[in-house]
Formats: C-alpha cells, structure tokens, sequence
C-alpha cells in the first residue's frame, strides 16, 4: 500500500473547499466580495482547485460562484461548483460556472445503506441508475466532472465499488471518497483508498481523492493516509473550518507532505509563503479565529517560553522546529518571557532592545520577571525594560518611550 520512494515525488492536487464545505460551518458565511477575495488569495496560494459553492443552495450563491469563475483567470485553479446528483442542480451548476476559463462540476449521492433509506428513500438499483444518469448528464456539460459517493466511509464496499464503476463508466474524471461524518480511523480510510485506486486503475487518467472531516479529529490523518494509500488529490479547507468539527485542514496537509517528503514521495504546487496571509484573512472574513495552539497557524506555532526549548533555538532552531517560521509567511519564531523561559531568552532580548547586562544582572531580571510573570502571564519589552533599568550599569542608559 505503501508507494515507492521515486527519485521525482508524485504530484497531489490541492483541492480548497474552505468557500463550500468551509462556509457551511455555522457562522462562517461570508459576503459575495469576501469569497472573491478568499478565492483570490486562494489563487495566489496556488490551490490546483476552488470549489466556489453549491450554486443550488440559494441565488446568492449562483450569483458568488459565477462572480468567482469570471474573476480567476486561465493560469488560475479550476472554478468547481458542487451539485446534487440531478438535472436541475447539475444545470444551475454549469450556468454559474460559465464563465470560468477553466471549471468542474462536481456531483454527490449518498451510498451508505443508512443514507439511501432514512434520507434518500431510494433502493441500491435507483442510486446506481441515478449516479450513471447524473455523471453522464454533468459529461454533457463539462470536461471535468467530479463524483462523490456521500458517506462513502460507512457504505457497503462492494455495493460503494460497484457505484464508482458506473461513475468511471458514465464518464468521472474524479473520485473522490467522502469521510462524511469523520468515523475512519487511518488504517481503515488507506485500505478503502487503496482499494479505489486498484478499481480505478482501469482508467489511469481517472484521480482518486480525499476528503475527510475531523469528528474524531482524524481528518488530517485520514487524510494523509489516503495519500499514502494512493489518492492523487485531497480536500481541504484553510484553518480546518467545515461542517461540526470542521474538514482536513489545508495548511497541516501542505506542510506535512513537504516536512515529511522523504515519506510520503508527494508535492504540492501551494506556495507555502502565502499560508499564514491567507489563514488570517479566512479567519478575518469568517470571524472564526484560530487557537494559539492550531498547527502552522496558530499563534503558538512558533512560540517558545520553556527556557530549555528557548535554550535550544538560541543555538540551533532545528532543536525544536520542524520547519521555519519563513517558510508559512512569517518573520521569525517568537521567544515568550513568561514563567517558565530561561536565561538565555531574556539576555538575547535584552540585547535585541539594546541592552548589555553581566551574569548577575540577567539574573536579577530573570528572579523579578517570573514573579511579575505570576500575576499577568506574559511580559511586555516595555515591563523588561522596567526590570533591567535599576540593574543597569550608569554608561547604559537607555531611553524608555
């Protein structure tokens, strides 16, 4: 299942659905001028795909998605609008999308046995005549169509085998295979993953793809487990934002095929210097913003305040980071003085703000600033400075502003 280590790493696409699957987590809607502008940083982020909306869901969303496909340009990702596995759907889909250079229709139907009968009310046969009808019908209208097998992770294998076929028979160009409720483990999606590239092997053009949601917070895992297994595009969302606990997140999925290159053999063509800028203005036009803590992102990514991580940093940052602050868009790592940093951090900031203190002096501001850290967590350059004045020597004066 594992892939071999080739000399020149397969190629995965990157698929953005932060403007469909991401909007549709509750308080996450956004105006028609700030989903032109998240597809336009999304475009210089160098996504391969920007799945626009669901251009049925309502006429703003129409009028969203066709303003999104007029302004990406041919040298820009694929405009993609999403569409139920029906005519009239599949129709509004291609009209919104008509004025893309470059656009793909991408159509669902739920497979799994507890879909079909308490949502879609429909037999086995009536999913597997309609998957054939919609596909075929999308084909008539697009190049590029997608197909989904809703709840695919839950769904009978063969019964879930037997649809993909008819999919790649009526004319699929993707089969991406939906974690819809996040119940996969790793090992359960790479086998399930695996098993559809085997199927789709028939077909070589044909790309299978990911798209996992985090309910048991597995979605990047899954996720990078099909990449493993395979899959030669994965659906993501910028921040992880998506229905409930939200989708894989893009930013995790990039840095980790580029991190672990030498393990997973993929690339992506994102360029990763635009991450941090366009996670903030996701969060800024969501008004979801993200945790310290978030992987890549987060404001804690690149932060140290244990003095035996500040130690480390000071003299190699490969002692505890994987990847640079630059190379995600930021200036550089951040040392925190708080309660628990050490020596080294105070007399490097000291120094940063144009202050030379001996051993003894450094020491008596590292005492004064972990009890002041006590009462208000983190310490500002301006409370550092209160602290080293009365240890400086009189030929260090220095102006405080």
């Amino acid at each position: 299942m594992t892939p071999e280590a080739t000399t020149v790493p397969r190629r995965v696409l990157i698929f953005d659905t932060t403007l469909r699957d991401g909007e549709q987590a509750p308080g996450c809607t956004m105006s028609m001028a700030e989903k032109v502008a998240v597809a336009e940083q999304l475009a210089r982020l160098g996504v391969d795909v920007i799945e626009a909306g669901f251009p049925a869901a309502s006429r703003g969303e129409q009028e969203a998605v066709a303003a999104i496909a007029e302004r990406i340009g041919s040298s820009g990702p694929i405009v993609c609008g999403l569409a139920r596995a029906t005519h009239a759907d599949i129709e509004t889909c291609a009209r919104a999308l008509n004025g893309a250079a470059r656009s793909r229709i991408h159509t669902f139907i739920a497979t799994s046995d507890l879909h079909m009968a308490r949502k879609l009310r429909l037999t086995r046969d009536e999913v597997l005549l309609q998957v054939g009808d919609a596909v075929a019908y999308a084909r008539t209208l697009s190049d590029d169509v997608e197909f989904s097998p809703e709840d695919a992770s839950r769904s009978d294998i063969d019964f879930l085998c037997d649809v993909l076929r008819v999919a790649i028979g009526a004319g699929a160009t993707t089969l991406n295979i939906p974690d819809t409720v996040g119940y996969a483990t790793p090992d359960e999606y790479g086998d399930l993953i695996h098993r559809v590239c085997a199927l789709a092997a028939m077909r070589p053009e044909v790309v299978v793809s990911t798209h996992c949601h985090d309910d048991l917070g597995l979605a990047v895992a899954n996720s990078l487990a099909g990449v493993r297994a395979g899959a030669r595009q994965v659906e993501c969302t910028v921040n992880g934002i998506g229905e409930r606990a939200g989708n894989a997140a893009l930013e995790e999925i990039v840095m980790a095929l580029r991190t672990r290159a030498s393990y997973y053999h993929a690339s992506t063509s994102v360029d990763t210097r635009e991450i941090i800028r366009t996670s903030c203005l996701v969060a800024d036009c969501t008004g979801v913003h993200v945790p310290p803590n978030k992987a890549i992102v987060g404001a804690n990514a690149f932060a140290h305040e244990a003095g035996i991580h500040q130690d480390g940093v000071l003299k190699d940052r490969r002692t505890y980071e994987i990847m640079t602050p630059q190379s995600v868009g930021l200036d550089g790592n951040a040392l925190v003085l708080g309660k628990h940093c050490g020596r080294n951090a105070v007399r490097r900031r000291l120094e940063e703000l144009g202050l030379r203190l001996d051993e003894a002096g450094v020491g008596t501001v590292l005492a004064h600033l972990k009890l002041l850290a006590d009462r208000q967590k983190v310490v500002s350059d301006q409370d550092l400075l209160a602290l080293a004045l009365p240890v400086l020597p009189v030929s260090s004066a220095v102006e405080v502003s």
